[in-house]
């Protein structure tokens, strides 16, 4: 079946519904241990900054992988891509639930996050089954599925770890990505790549290029950045937070409040639905100024556990809105290199993640609560900078004359022959 057909025909409900619980479950696997950082520490001699280091692992990976596996998306037949990542994850979470030292769980749990990355070759997909004015509704639904993993690894991890200890969370979620795999192979439909011309390095080229000639991409990959930068700082701290007076919570109470970050997350289909009404430069701004106020609450909640929870809510909103209207506008820029895109915001995306997670581990030693709240706000407020630059910036480039075209420059990128640029109308 061609893309235009699947296109026409649109995506049926029970198969956004297998695609966004394939997203959700393949990004729980890289935020199980954030619970457990505590648990896992004590047993396997690890330090409190060690231990945070099992996050920005998975991140990491996450990262790597989105820059050199999920462009092979617009290159090979996506089904068997797909099918493929996630088998694999499979086996690198078996390596974790028997890894006997950190080492080998660090190794493990990047690897995790390297092959996870078959979540992101899910979400374009969707977008290209799905007929284009319902684009936004597709992709908040299926992040809403990524976020809900994300967010409710935590729950079960705690839940989990209570009945069987930390190894147990491993186990259950290597079984389900396995058969994941196999729902996948058997309902996905085959969709090969659009541009079958480019060889694997020549791929990865045109990945790195959307950066230089796709300005819209450059800055809504630093607003979202930022954003999960922001958003991995309040999560990575929140446990070392709980475990000490005056909370004592234990790990399965920790992993509760992934139930709060997802009552943010379910908001993620509005955020969509106000996209595909043409309202997403606001949903963006609204995003970034409640990412900054969200972060007042939550430095109250060192000791009020009630601000604890409105800024938890409110910081997953704030984030979902920031995310959502950014992958509506990219995914709209060019069909034909939808992964490559996907794959360039995403990099950006999760090395924020990376960066905001290892700075959250020496900024509590030195600052404890208070340090890592001014940390979370200073972030939040680069997203609303970044997203006022972003809307002057396009209101210069309104009235300036054509230039080289994407396509063109993008073809110079991956063949390194420079096109004619084309004749200014107005001249």
């Amino acid at each position: 079946m061609t893309t235009a057909r699947l296109q026409d025909s649109g995506l049926s409900r029970g198969l956004l519904l297998l695609m966004s619980v394939a997203t959700g479950l393949a990004a729980a696997g890289n935020y199980f241990a954030q619970p457990l950082l505590d648990l896992i520490g004590r047993e396997l001699g690890l330090g409190p900054s060690l231990a945070a280091l099992v996050v920005t692992a998975a991140q990491a990976g996450y990262a790597l992988g989105l820059i050199l596996l999920v462009p092979l998306g617009d290159l090979v037949e996506r089904r068997l891509l797909a099918v493929s990542l996630y088998a694999a994850t499979a086996v690198f979470l078996l390596m974790s639930a028997t890894a006997a030292n950190g080492t080998v769980l660090l190794a493990s749990t990047a690897l995790t996050g390297l092959t996870s990355v078959g979540a992101q070759v899910v979400v374009p997909f969707a977008v290209t089954l799905a007929a284009p004015a319902e684009r936004g509704r597709v992709v908040g639904t299926v992040m809403t599925g990524l976020m809900l993993g994300l967010l409710l690894a935590r729950t079960a991890s705690g839940a989990l770890s209570d009945v069987g200890g930390w190894r147990t969370v491993y186990w259950v979620n290597a079984v389900l990505m396995a058969l994941m795999a196999v729902l996948l192979r058997v309902f996905l439909p085959r969709l090969g790549g659009d541009d079958r011309r480019l060889s694997y390095p020549k791929l990865l080229r045109s990945t790195v290029a959307m950066y230089r000639y796709e300005p819209l991409l450059r800055w809504r990959a630093g607003i979202a950045a930022l954003s999960l930068a922001s958003f991995s700082v309040l999560w990575t701290a929140l446990t070392f937070l709980l475990v000490r007076p005056p909370y004592g919570w234990s790990e399965s109470a920790i992993g509760l409040f992934g139930l709060v970050g997802a009552a943010g997350a379910l908001t993620a289909t509005v955020a969509g639905r106000l996209a595909d009404r043409g309202h997403v430069q606001t949903v963006t701004g609204a995003g970034t100024v409640l990412l900054v106020a969200s972060w007042l609450a939550i430095a109250t909640g060192a000791r009020s556990l009630v601000w604890l929870l409105v800024g938890v809510i409110v910081l997953d909103l704030a984030h979902q809105a920031v995310l959502n209207s950014s992958q509506n506008v990219l995914y709209a820029l060019r069909p034909e290199a939808r992964n490559r895109i996907n794959s360039a915001f995403m990099t950006s995306l999760f090395i924020g993640g990376a960066v905001g997670s290892a700075l959250t581990s020496a900024v509590w030693v030195h600052g404890g609560w208070t340090g890592v709240c001014v940390l979370g706000a200073a972030l939040s407020a680069g997203t609303v900078a970044l997203w006022v630059l972003e809307r002057v910036t396009a209101g210069r480039a309104a009235g300036k004359p054509p230039q080289t075209s994407v396509d063109q420059e993008l073809t110079m990128a991956t063949t390194g022959h420079r096109p004619p640029r084309p004749t200014d109308p107005r001249s």
